[in-house]
């Protein structure tokens, strides 16, 4: 182990799990984050806990509370000796323990004095984490970051009830990270490097170690020609001829003496590969729809490098591409012999970089159009790009003013999904039901024993009034209202710790701009163990 490690930095050792799912750029970013947390109640500092162990740069508690006895009963970031003192201080101290390369700071001041006294605080950040703000304070501190273009994480944990709402205008993602990702081989239009390469293969004549040890690709690209030769220049297309393109591949595994087949891998990896090797090289529709955004058309000083490099990709596809988009330059690792894989993969690499730089040549003539340096989008950036470029996401969420204007509300996601009264749903219109009871008593119900059973009736009055209000027609069982009562607003850290987990797991999608955060609310039941996403 010692000689494995040897050749790693401290920082390498450190963080290398994760360095693995986001790279040395991801850690980069996320070493250059500061993130600020409202509240550091049980669920606001398990979300920092898990922003903290993996190196965020920075982070400041905003928390205008003391400590009480029911915050150190669910809070491991808090302890007896805490309180009385302020909640941002005591947790601050505690968190700060986890990773000495993080900055931790606090205000002890509550986001309603910021918000009244210095609203631009809150456009410092990378990113605004909001733990279980009424409603009133939400909408202002919403309203602020979104102009500022600072996104916002709304978190809450109400009973066994955990929330989530993202709030960002836009969110582009150039490193998604799909599942089960298609290669880019090109075998339907092989690009000359390609062709010349496959053509220096004669499998007929070789020598059998070399007929069991050329790679499948290659395989496939000699009997897809013979194939097309056949049938006027077509691809096999239907579950028909893709088996009688199979067959074709086998017929071609060499026989020993004894007319038996040889155990040839190399062929066995090829048939297997016939369904998804054989996808037509495209543009898929969301990417596509990219390309064609007013984002990329009217380019101007102030455009993000994104939309800059959609523009010169664009360009690169009408021109060079041809209509494809550059090509990805990997290869799946397969039985081969080294030197034949290497040479293989140098082609499709060297075609990688030729056509980054085509799109470099692109960007660098858009930069010099608006007046920007060259230097200003980084040769790396447009690798990355490139390579990445059929996986293009863009997040664009609606406005929590949006949300909660009885004009613009979502009526028809809201009442289909309450086509299931035990629909998620209901979890999500029962939050804004007690926000409502706490504008109302200035207090949530059933905080004590004593006040479940008068809070039923007005929280069920709170339930009818929000649904009047916003003219959605679906029924609420009364198990629900009754349940929420019995909450009592508590904070179990078993349901705080499920949500600091997501809720950190979506703050760093958001911060190295990698992978896919949710749109845009999220709710998880812990009675049920069920969870669900919706466009609010």
């Amino acid at each position: 182990m010692a000689s494995v490690d040897k050749g790693k930095t401290t920082k390498e050792q450190k963080y290398d799990r994760q360095l693995r799912l986001w790279g040395d750029h991801g850690q980069d970013a996320l070493e250059n984050a500061h993130v600020c947390l409202i509240n550091a109640s049980a669920t606001g500092t398990e979300i920092l806990k898990n922003l903290v162990l993996p190196g965020i740069g920075a982070f400041t508690i905003v928390d205008g509370h003391k400590v009480s006895g029911d915050d150190v009963g669910n809070n491991f970031f808090l302890t007896k000796s805490s309180i009385g003192r302020n909640r941002a201080q005591a947790a601050t101290e505690l968190l700060q323990e986890l990773n000495n390369d993080v900055s931790g700071n606090f205000v002890e001041e509550s986001p309603e004095q910021l918000l009244d006294n210095d609203p631009d605080f809150f456009h410092r950040f990378s990113l605004v984490i909001a733990v279980h703000l009424p409603e009133s304070t939400l909408l202002r501190l919403a309203a602020f970051v979104w102009g500022a273009g600072v996104p916002l994480l709304v978190c809450r944990t109400y009973g066994l009830i955990g929330y989530m709402r993202l709030v960002v205008k836009e969110h582009t993602v150039v490193e998604s990270h799909p599942d089960n990702a298609l290669e880019d081989l090109r075998l339907d239009h092989p690009f000359p490097e390609l062709k010349k390469h496959i053509q220096s293969y004669d499998l007929e004549n070789m020598e059998k170690r070399d007929h069991s040890h050329t790679p499948w690709i290659i395989v496939m690209a000699k009997y897809l020609e013979k194939w097309r030769s056949e049938h006027n220049r077509q691809m096999p297309k239907n579950y028909k001829e893709k088996e009688a393109f199979r067959e074709l591949i086998r017929q071609g595994i060499r026989k020993n003496e004894n007319g038996v087949p040889e155990d040839e891998e190399n062929f066995d990896e090829a048939i297997k590969n016939v369904n998804t090797a054989l996808n037509p090289t495209k543009i898929s529709s969301g990417v596509e729809a990219l390309l064609q955004d007013e984002n990329s058309k009217n380019i101007k000083a102030q455009t993000p490098s994104f939309w800059l490099l959609v523009r010169a990709v664009k360009e690169f596809v009408e021109k060079e591409g041809q209509g494809s988009l550059p090509v990805r330059g990997t290869i799946p690792d397969m039985i081969a012999d080294s030197d034949k894989f290497v040479k293989l993969q140098n082609v499709y690499r060297e075609k990688a970089k030729e056509d980054a730089a085509a799109v470099a040549n692109h960007i660098s003539a858009l930069l010099q159009s608006v007046g920007r340096l060259p230097e200003s989008v980084s040769e790396q950036e447009i690798r990355l790009f490139c390579k990445s470029s059929a996986f293009l996401r863009v997040v664009r969420c609606r406005s929590l003013a949006e949300e909660y204007s009885t004009e613009t509300i979502n009526k028809d996601e809201i009442s289909s999904c309450m086509d299931n009264p035990d629909s998620e749903m209901v979890l999500y219109l029962m939050l804004r039901a007690v926000d409502k009871f706490y504008q109302q008593h200035g207090r949530y119900p059933g905080v004590y024993d004593y006040q479940v059973e008068e809070d039923i009736g007005k929280l069920k009055s709170c339930v009818n009034s929000l649904l009047q209000e916003n003219g959605l027609a679906v029924n609420v069982k009364h198990d629900y209202i009754h349940e929420f009562c019995r909450y009592g607003a508590v904070e179990p850290h078993t349901v705080a710790s499920f949500v600091g987990g997501s809720a950190a797991q979506e703050a760093i999608k958001i911060i190295t701009h990698q992978f896919v955060p949710f749109n845009n609310t999220f709710i998880y039941n812990a009675m049920a163990q069920t969870s669900a996403t919706f466009q609010l």
